[in-house]
């Protein structure tokens, strides 16, 4: 049997547990066996920039960090599930790569 592995990433937590969570119902409604979302660790970037646009003054620095959140939902590659999630809204936040292996 063929499975579809979802992969969704994202910078908010919360718009990928709902887009999470909208799969999860899809797949429970045509019965469909589902393993996950799979949480994985938290990718965290950091830069550090000067707060003064010169070099004069005392020396003050910010951090900018921004949290990539990942998940991944292996499925059943059944075609009418896989295209009612392909029709489902996604936030412009989250990010999904869809693949079918065997």
């Amino acid at each position: 049997m063929q499975k579809a592995r979802i992969k969704l990433t994202s910078t908010d937590s919360e718009k990928l547990e709902a887009v999470c969570n909208d799969i999860i119902d899809i797949s429970k409604k045509l019965g469909t066996a589902i393993t996950g979302p799979i949480p994985f660790p938290t990718k965290k970037l950091k830069v550090t920039t000067r707060r003064a646009p010169n070099g004069a003054g005392r020396e003050s620095y910010e951090t900018w960090e921004l949290r990539l959140h990942k998940r991944v939902i292996d499925m059943q590659a059944d075609p009418k599930a896989l295209h009612l999630i392909m029709k489902t809204t996604v936030p412009k936040e989250v990010n999904i790569e869809m693949e079918i292996k065997e």
